[in-house]
């Protein structure tokens, strides 16, 4: 019955998407709050946290380097795929994700707002100006020889990664990890993400609430609305009236605001919404 009630929510079009990182736990990337969730047994640093200190920058860059490698050989699942198929078959209007692999983009969605930023960017804390990830760690892998892959030698990080694209290190195993600094002033550099505790940049944000004020409904996929930025689009939906949809592993802070919800994996179920709705030919 639920699935029922989705493919005819996006049988309608004019669907506005809000995913979470549960849509990228198929591409090895872990959720913070599911199952097996990373707040389980990790606190992410929070945007205080990383600029209170130079020590706790160097930290997180340290955990960052090895993590992201991780997330840079990740590739789009089928959940993702599928949502491509379904935009350009003009069934989705567009994506807003809380994600910040990229993975939607490499995917082939076309409409992608990366609400909390991307892990393949960087930015001078001083200048501000934009770098890539990729020769950030060409950097730092010159600056750091083998430090990223003594760890990796020790096994798979597939379990160790957290979604944000760090993972857990012991403070001697970072004693000795050095920072580089911009390219262009040697100011400081930070990721081009919303760390925990700071706020989705307002031109970011008016770009998302567009979309969903001309969407005929709202598809939130994998992700469990326990933070404001994704709620509000929940209750931005309740305002405009127009009906929410719901797929997550669990229950969301948006169930009861819900015209259905439906517990499944995202790899698994969109693959046959595309299909049914798309026909055979479409895969």
């Amino acid at each position: 019955m639920a699935f029922a009630s989705l493919r005819d929510l996006v049988a309608g079009g004019g669907v506005a998407v809000l995913t979470g990182a549960g849509i990228s736990t198929g591409s090895g990337i872990p959720d913070y709050r599911g199952p097996n969730g990373s707040l389980r047994r990790h606190t992410p640093m929070t945007y205080q946290q990383f600029t209170r200190d130079a020590e706790s920058r160097r930290r997180y860059w340290a955990r960052s380097h090895v993590g992201w490698h991780h997330v840079a050989r990740a590739r789009p699942n089928p959940g993702h795929r599928a949502l491509a198929e379904l935009e350009a078959a003009g069934l989705l209007d567009g994506v807003v994700t809380q994600n910040v692999d990229g993975l939607h983009s490499a995917a082939g969605s076309r409409r992608v707002i990366d609400l909390h930023g991307n892990l393949a960017r960087v930015r001078c804390r001083s200048c501000g100006v934009m770098g890539t990830r990729a020769d950030l760690d060409r950097r730092l892998r010159a600056a750091n020889p083998g430090f990223g892959s003594r760890f990796a030698a020790a096994g798979p990080l597939g379990a160790e990664v957290n979604p944000d694209g760090d993972v857990t290190l012991a403070a001697r195993e970072i004693a000795d990890f050095v920072m580089v600094g911009c390219p262009g002033c040697e100011g400081d550099l930070e990721p081009d993400v919303v760390f925990f505790g700071a706020t989705v940049p307002p031109e970011r944000l008016a770009s998302a609430v567009t979309l969903l004020n001309s969407a005929r409904a709202l598809l939130v996929l994998g992700s469990s609305l326990a933070v404001m930025s994704g709620y509000r689009f929940v209750l931005r939906a309740a305002e405009l009236g127009i009906p929410v949809g719901i797929v997550n592993q669990g229950p969301t802070r948006g169930d009861a605001r819900a015209a259905f919800t439906l517990d499944a994996q995202l790899s698994a179920v969109l693959p046959r919404l595309s299909a049914e709705l798309l026909g055979a030919a479409a895969r």
